[in-house]
């Protein structure tokens, strides 16, 4: 995640030095990088302020309490993790099948490097079993939003069944997920685009 979008006032013929980002930033900064690697509950605000180089009160100025500095992060991996869909999508205009298998396949090959912890929101959800939490809110709205969008793009492929379709293909994808810390390279998800190429084939000929 990248810190502040804040660009260095400049004036003709002064040097100008860079502005830092803000706490803010600094923090959500760094809770990206320490959650997804250590997971959410096993990092605690010590660790946070000291590696933000912030004090407590300036993080708790801005995040009333972890569980929000937990949905902040979650938000921050939410738009990354549409910018990068909507960038597979964008590579074959007019052409789901080809969108989707695109998708796929970015995603089984992540799943196989040796740094991949599997994907936040889903190790979110089944570390915040409350479903008032505000960052296990965050991780359902994006895993129905992912489902919505997988029946979508099975709809314009033309499936009899688009939802039975969509069911399957987010259940591949959240096997990729899971079976990507289990196995590492190697793994079942080298398998997910042609498993899903496979389910979507049969779905198209019925």
């Amino acid at each position: 995640m990248t810190g502040s979008d804040d660009r260095p006032a400049t004036q003709a013929g002064k040097a100008t030095a860079e502005v830092p980002p803000r706490a803010k930033d600094r923090i959500r900064a760094t809770v990206r990088e320490l959650f997804y690697r250590q997971g959410i509950r096993a990092v605690g605000i010590d660790e946070i302020v000291t590696r933000a180089g912030v004090t407590k009160p300036s993080l708790y100025r801005n995040f009333v309490s972890k569980d929000e500095l937990a949905a902040a992060y979650l938000r921050d991996y939410d738009a990354e993790f549409w910018a990068r869909f909507d960038a597979d999508m964008a590579k074959h205009p007019d052409d789901p099948r080809a969108q989707l298998m695109g998708f796929l396949t970015r995603i089984g090959q992540r799943a196989q490097s040796a740094d991949y912890r599997g994907c936040g929101m889903t190790n979110a959800v089944v570390e915040y079993p409350d479903k008032d939490n505000p960052a296990r809110i965050v991780a359902i709205e994006n895993k129905h939003e992912l489902r919505r969008r997988l029946i979508e793009l099975a709809r314009a492929m033309g499936a009899a069944e688009p939802e039975m379709l969509g069911d399957g293909l987010l259940l591949l994808i959240e096997g990729a997920f899971m079976t990507g810390q289990l196995f590492g390279e190697g793994g079942p998800s080298r398998s997910l685009a042609v498993a899903a190429d496979r389910m979507i084939a049969a779905s198209l000929a019925t």
